[in-house]
């Protein structure tokens, strides 16, 4: 039906509608009035964001738990160094591997570096310029740990794609903390060996390994020197430049960004010695002229508190128009190494490439049946029990009041109000009458949505919302060609208004919606709580305009399906009916088959799977009556 699939609002528009919700969620960096005030401030951040957002829903067993390192044995290395081999466990039945490279001979305890990598898939930790940015540092007189990240080199699994983090959100831990935990792990390991000298502890490392170094480097004290290249920038860095910037989600973990972002954590380094570096002419992100200014300039006052002006530095690199950890970028990094380790070296790159290895010489190798990240989420879903809905009535009725408050929760519920409802276009022929809309609504999103019903029929007539995960323009074939029960309620007296909520159809920005959503998720928010929050302020408005005897709600797919049950678990007995097509049985499905978080990206919310289930939803959504009609089904065995 061409009226369903006229466009209503065009996707740039939902863009900007996104960057400005977003941008009203940037926490405001004060500077404090003195050096104790924010030594105090900035120890309750670090705790915070460790305590509450990095470690949410993790065992504390684990997170406290001592570092578990094997020492594989060394390998053939060049003149003034030693190359060790070290296996370690991030979490039980989780493990990644490490490359130690020591001066030699060692005399006393001596700085050490933890280099953590970025994402280089195919050679992880063994790519060139890493072996010999790590041979240099051990040249120069330090031990360096270089170790591989997930998703990387030796961890390059297709379990380990970094969108399974948001499998552990969905299960109740916060997908942030294993990225965490896997380089925290090299700080423990450094902070305990012998031979290097605990207060003169170093991270640095690019792109990917830049977020890495920020963020650990800010979190835990024990880093004296940080040197992150490439790495980060904020939260309206992001938003002015997409679709370059988004960033990983795990640099948007959820919650990461509520209450601080990055440049408070860059702050957090003051007064221990921070040298930035970036590119000026970077082809991936991040450019040195355009993040300054937030990553930089607001933060030199923090350090200007403590009288350490000088130890917070920042280069622009000129010579290379990529994204890299070249020579220029590693001799300033020597240099600044040098000064607050206090070597007498010098800056110069010592020529070792005669020494650098290939990957097959470095590879460590990890145990057969090594966990992955998805296959972690799988583990802990699996061990996942839930208390059943009482069977006595007073029992019930506090169970249901509880768990909706827990879902509000959960989904981060705001509710919203119609602020205008603008008709755009309508057709009257063929007996069949339409009115097109776009939804303002309160928080400053919008949706869209068409009006139809038979012309005879009364406009109290009962009415069935119509939500397809691919949009209304699906939605038209779902109508009249596909499902013709319901083109069978229009002709049998019904109404039909065929939305399109955010991220779905007219609703969708002009870049991918994971963009939005993770960073949606990081400020705190829960994309799955403002569709619902969309969905019953147009069935209220729906009530009002038309009147109908009966509302009821159809979905196909499994982001429609969720986004319905949630709505009417929040508000139970608004609808009379949901009726689910291609729906799941279990949000385990999108575990096990496994679904990609690029193509539901709403659905993955921390905690959801962990506190509810398909079943109990529709238990809260009582008295509304949940019909499946045919469902998604999950392959027997997991990928």
């Amino acid at each position: 039906m061409p009226i369903l699939s006229q466009r209503l609002q065009p996707s740039k528009v939902v863009t900007f509608q996104l960057q400005q919700f977003l941008m009203q969620r940037v926490p405001k960096l004060q500077v404090p009035s003195s050096a104790e005030e924010w030594t105090a401030e900035a120890q309750r951040v670090r705790q915070h964001v460790l305590d509450d957002v990095i470690f949410h829903g993790w065992p504390r067993y684990w997170v406290n738990s001592p570092p578990r390192f094997e020492d594989e044995g060394t390998i053939p290395s060049g003149k003034g160094y030693q190359l060790h081999k070290l296996r370690y466990e991030i979490v039980p039945g989780f493990y990644t591997t490490a490359l130690l490279y020591e001066p030699d001979p060692l005399r006393g305890r001596v700085p050490a570096v933890l280099d953590v990598m970025g994402h280089f898939p195919i050679q992880g930790n063994k790519i060139e310029f890493e072996q010999k940015f790590c041979i240099n540092q051990a040249l120069k007189g330090m031990i360096a740990l270089n170790p591989e990240w997930l998703g990387m080199g030796e961890l390059n699994a297709p379990g380990n794609a970094h969108w399974f983090a948001a499998h552990l959100d969905l299960v109740g831990m916060n997908g942030v903390g294993l990225f965490y935990l896997a380089m925290r792990r090299g700080l423990d390991y450094l902070s305990e060996d012998p031979n290097v000298d605990p207060h003169r502890i170093g991270v640095t490392g690019l792109s990917g390994g830049g977020w890495e170094t920020i963020t650990l480097s800010s979190l835990d004290p024990r880093v004296l020197v940080s040197i992150p290249v490439a790495g980060y920038t904020t939260l309206p860095g992001r938003l002015e430049r997409l679709p370059g910037e988004p960033g990983d989600i795990e640099q948007n973990a959820s919650d990461f960004l509520m209450g601080q972002g990055y440049s408070t954590l860059t702050a957090i380094r003051a007064p221990r010695p921070t040298l930035l570096i970036y590119n000026a002419e970077d082809n991936c992100c991040f450019r040195a002229p355009l993040v300054k200014p937030y990553v930089f300039d607001a933060i030199q006052p923090f350090f200007g508190l403590y009288g350490k002006e000088d130890v917070f530095q920042f280069h622009q690199n000129t010579n290379i128009s990529a994204h890299n950890y070249g020579l220029d970028d590693r001799e300033h990094a020597y240099r600044f190494f040098n000064t607050y380790f206090h070597l007498q070296g010098g800056a110069a790159e010592i020529p070792v490439g005669k020494y650098v290895k290939s990957y097959d010489a470095l590879v460590v190798g990890l145990p057969k049946n090594n966990l992955t990240i998805l296959g972690l989420a799988q583990k802990v879903a699996s061990e996942t029990a839930r208390a059943t809905v009482p069977s006595g009535a007073a029992a019930k009725a506090a169970w249901l009041t509880s768990e909706r408050t827990k879902l509000r929760g959960v989904v981060r519920y705001h509710a919203v109000t119609m602020s205008h409802a603008w008709p755009e276009y309508n057709t009257y022929h063929n007996q069949v009458e339409s009115v097109s809309y776009r939804f303002e609504l309160s928080n400053g999103l919008s949706a869209t949505g068409v009006w139809l019903k038979d012309v005879p029929t009364p406009s109290h007539a009962p009415m069935t919302i119509v939500l397809n995960d691919g949009g209304k323009k699906d939605a038209a074939t779902q109508l009249w060609n596909r499902v013709p029960e319901v083109a069978d309620r229009l002709e049998g007296g019904e109404q039909v208004l065929a939305l399109d909520l955010l991220f779905t159809g007219d609703a969708a920005p002009d870049q991918p919606a994971e963009y939005f959503t993770e960073m949606l998720a990081a400020t705190g928010e829960r994309p799955l709580g403002l569709d619902a929050a969309q969905l019953l302020a147009l069935a209220h408005w729906a009530q009002q305009r038309w009147n109908p005897s009966r509302l009821q709600v159809e979905t196909t797919g499994i982001r429609s399906q969720v986004r319905a049950l949630i709505a009417a678990a929040l508000e139970p007995g608004l609808f009379s009916e949901i009726e689910n097509d291609g729906g799941m049985q279990s949000l385990s499905y999108l575990l096990d088959k496994p679904v990609k978080y690029t193509v539901a990206p709403d659905l993955f919310c921390l905690d959801l799977y962990k506190d509810f289930d398909i079943d109990q939803l529709g238990a809260l959504a009582n008295p509304t009556r949940v019909i499946e009609i045919q469902g998604v089904q999950a392959p027997s065995t997991t990928p």
